[in-house]
């Protein structure tokens, strides 16, 4: 079956939010084996809103439209699918009494609300009406329902704009509707790669893609990493994975210690905190230009206080001679930027730390303060182990923020090989 996702709203055309929920649907519509061939962007304008569902009802089985469903006279979505398909709106009770206590909890809440300014406006009603016929989804996170309408043998998703709310029905009202059409179950299994690039990780399994069937094999580039989607179909969980399993043997035979994970969700600085805490290891954190962006990524995952237990910020050289110790001498004769200074920032943390690990990173991160011998985006990482230091020197290219994204994930990945060296 093919979808096509319609996202609603004139912010989205100025680029005033970003479209997170078209990057949402599209893994999830993927997941479920449903075939992605367009996605649109429309404004408040309801001519040009019914011109993209008219279109897309004529080239997909199911549309996905999300945004304009709220109280402003500028939501208009209801009102261009019920006009494209020739249908009604009507009142419905049920939403009508859910918007209501919704309403009323939400100005109990906010004390901040003068007595007077307490009521809900009438234009909140709007949200009460539905296209006739339509099956509706309740909003636990805020006021507009969502919908799905069968017609014609097709199917309309209607969903709120705010992720927040969006999701959540997604999750709970239409993707239980769309497993019950499959005829079929699909099941995934994406290989996260860090250390090779996109091109030379395609490379490497060519021969593979080139043969797939099922199952599908799709690569994806993401901020310094590599990821494989290996998706088969078959009549059950169990037959789908015997399909899957040789596949990831295979990947795991060509790009060995390069794969951190085969877990949809697992993130890079997750499985660097689980290796951590597999080996009992505590970390220290020391960089320069990436500013306290890899110690961020560590205390984002749950229970990482249990092994990072400092992170330092030495921006200059002077802070790296006080709290890193790094020599003078060393700064003079290689600069701040230098496998020199790298090794002896990670053996610094280290030692006044007493942490069991240190990971250490300086740069060029732009745009200016290159030169020909260090241009921006060269960049000296250094993880010290025990008597150990292992240094990565890279070089990235593009923005001041893109440079600083791919150091804290080039640094995370060397601690994850630094790791496994010392204690496999």
């Amino acid at each position: 079956m093919t979808v096509e996702l319609i996202s609603v709203g004139t912010e989205l055309l100025l680029g005033n939010i970003i479209n997170t929920n078209a990057n949402y649907l599209s893994v999830e519509c993927a997941k479920l084996g449903l075939s992605m061939y367009h996605q649109v962007t429309v404004g408040d304008n309801e001519a040009r809103l019914c011109e993209a569902i008219k279109t897309a009802l004529e080239r997909s089985d199911i549309v996905i439209l999300t945004g304009g469903l709220g109280p402003t006279s500028d939501d208009i979505t209801k009102e261009a699918v019920a006009r494209v398909i020739g249908r009604r709106l009507v009142m419905d009770e049920h939403s009508r009494e859910r918007i209501l206590d919704y309403m009323n909890r939400i100005m109990v809440q906010n004390r901040t609300v003068p007595k007077e300014l307490a009521k809900i406006t009438e234009n909140n009603w709007k949200q009460v009406l539905k296209v006739e016929g339509s099956i509706v989804i309740d909003n636990e996170n805020g006021s507009a329902p969502g919908y799905i309408i069968e017609d014609n043998n097709k199917i309309i998703f209607l969903l709120p704009g705010p992720p927040v709310e969006m999701i959540p029905m997604f999750e709970g009202g239409m993707l239980p509707y769309l497993k019950k059409l499959q005829d079929k179950v699909f099941i995934s299994r994406m290989v996260k790669i860090c250390g090779i690039g996109e091109s030379t990780a395609e490379t490497m399994i060519l021969d593979l893609i080139e043969k797939q069937g099922n199952p599908t094999i799709a690569p994806y580039a993401k901020g310094g990493e590599v990821h494989f989607r290996i998706t088969a179909s078959a009549d059950n969980e169990d037959d789908a994975l015997k399909l899957i399993n040789p596949i990831l043997d295979e990947m795991y035979s060509r790009f060995g210690i390069n794969i951190y994970s085969v877990d949809e969700k697992e993130t890079l600085e997750e499985a660097v905190v689980k290796l951590l805490k597999k080996h009992n290891l505590t970390i220290v954190t020391a960089e320069s230009c990436t500013g306290g962006l890899l110690a961020g990524k560590i205390v984002n995952v749950p229970g990482a206080s249990d092994v990072l237990k400092e992170g330092l910020i030495t921006y200059t050289n002077e802070a790296k001679m006080k709290y890193l110790g790094v020599k003078p001498g060393t700064l003079d004769a290689y600069g701040a930027v230098s496998e020199q200074t790298a090794r002896e920032m990670a053996e610094g943390a280290l030692r006044q730390s007493g942490c069991d690990v240190s990971i250490a990173v300086t740069g060029v991160a732009g745009p200016g303060g290159g030169t020909p011998e260090k241009p921006v985006g060269l960049v000296y990482i250094a993880c010290g182990i025990s008597d150990k230091v292992f240094i990565s020197e890279r070089h990235f290219k593009g923005s001041r923020e893109k440079v600083r994204e791919y150091s804290v994930t080039a640094a995370l990945d060397l601690i994850r090989r630094s790791i496994i060296d010392v204690y496999g």
